[in-house]
């Protein structure tokens, strides 16, 4: 389809390099190169339109390139690049330099701009070794650190880099066998009214304490579970405990959990949802499914279809990380969200950026004059606290307010709340 040589010549040409070792002062190199954005393409305009943007990607590589320089395309939208004889990391750095400018500008197709970018993992030789396979294994590596940059970007292999796959190899092992066993528990982050300061609500945050890693930021693992599959087997543990616990606190306390990005696009979703919901016998207009605005824009479709049948059961539907810039005005309207959570990277420059401020206040404003509820995370001060509540801001959670607890310490607090309410009501 592209014209580029597949993945056997590439590593014949391969071989054939490092049977000729470079000059004095000299490396081969080998560049892994991977799209960005490009299941998106595929996923929302179609296989003939990611086929048609492959094309243009392999035509402005090869401009890219010195003469002699190989180009392959290993499958998808993964291609490795030959590079022999160049004068060390410094000439490998401007050819992905190059690159990564001819990937910037936007591709037309049928009148529409599709942008691609790429991340660019770079081995060298001899440095890093004269075996054909280490060497397209060192690359992979950089490329997966690049990748995790989430934009355009480019890293060369280093040896801490093979020490932290190695690591992440275990841990992926390690949280398995946890999440096979049960040991990843549901924490609750206490969320408040802004004003009262009651309790109206716990967020549901994983907890997994491992005998040779400790406790695991939840970042880490979540990642793992996204990239290996594992996100509907995690949510289903954490959603059916914390719906279990959840069902002896009083009524006016709600349970919100996050969705991985990748349940959008699972057509079983809602069905599990309701089937714990019924299980557990908690109510769905007490439970908060928290969407990040980043999830909804990878496959618009698949998300409203997912998002409305769950609010069709009566499930409270919340767009989270509020202001990062991946939403409009259109989503908003046409997904019927409850409510917003604001980004906490904004709430936390509140009283020393005014820039930011005044973006939290448009904020506020936007969500409240589309009816939504509005609620902020990353609530550290008091001074935070006020502000948002003069603006109008109905919740919020931080370190101003709790950590997350355990079940034994959430259920503690809700009685409380419950017990204040009563006093005040009387």
């Amino acid at each position: 389809m592209t014209g580029l040589p597949n993945r056997r010549q590439f590593d014949d040409a391969l071989r054939a390099a490092i049977s000729a070792p470079p000059r004095a002062g000299a490396s081969h190199a080998v560049l892994m190169l991977d799209l960005n954005a490009f299941k998106k393409i595929n996923d929302v305009f179609g296989h003939p339109a990611g086929d048609e943007v492959l094309v243009h990607v392999a035509a402005r590589l090869s401009r890219a390139m010195r003469v002699g320089d190989l180009i392959s395309r290993f499958g998808g939208d993964e291609f490795a690049i030959l590079s022999t004889q160049i004068s060390g990391p410094d000439a490998a750095t401007g050819l992905t330099l190059r690159i990564i400018e001819e990937l910037h500008r936007p591709i037309m197709l049928g009148g529409r701009e599709h942008r691609v970018g790429a991340a660019i993992g770079v081995a060298l030789t001899p440095q890093d070794g004269t075996n054909p396979a280490e060497l397209l294994r060192k690359a992979d590596i950089a490329l997966y650190r690049a990748k995790g940059k989430g934009r355009s970007a480019t890293r060369f292999f280093e040896p801490d880099m093979d020490a932290y796959i190695q690591e992440r190899d275990r841990l992926e092992q390690a949280f398995g066998l946890a999440l096979r066993r049960g040991e990843i528990q549901p924490r609750y982050q206490p969320v408040f009214d802004l004003r009262s300061g009651l309790l109206s609500e716990f967020e549901v945050t994983p907890h997994w304490s491992d005998a040779e890693f400790g406790t695991v930021d939840p970042v880490r693992f979540i990642q793992i579970a996204d990239d290996g599959g594992l996100a509907a087997e995690l949510t289903d543990a954490l959603l059916g405990r914390a719906l279990d616990d959840a069902a002896a606190w009083p009524v006016h306390v709600q349970l919100a959990i996050r969705v991985s990005p990748s349940l959008l696009h699972d057509p079983a979703f809602d069905l599990r949802v309701v089937a714990h919901l019924g299980r557990s016998g908690f109510s769905p207009k007490r439970l908060d499914l928290e969407i990040a605005e980043s999830a909804i824009v990878r496959d618009l479709e698949a998300a409203q279809a997912v998002l409305g049948r769950l609010r069709q059961a009566g499930v409270r539907i919340t767009l989270s990380d509020f202001g990062t810039g991946y939403s409009s005005l259109y989503h908003l309207r046409n997904f019927k969200f409850d409510g917003v959570k604001i980004d906490r990277g904004l709430v936390g420059k509140i009283g020393t950026d005014l820039e930011s401020e005044a973006v939290v206040r448009a904020l506020i404003g936007l969500g409240l004059g589309l009816g939504l509820d509005v609620a902020a995370e990353g609530v550290d001060t008091a001074e935070q606290r006020r502000i948002l509540s003069v603006e109008g801001c109905g919740q919020g959670q931080g370190g101003l307010y709790s950590a997350a607890v355990d079940a034994s310490k959430a259920l503690a607090m809700a009685r409380v709340a419950a017990a204040s309410m009563a006093m005040g009501q009387s």
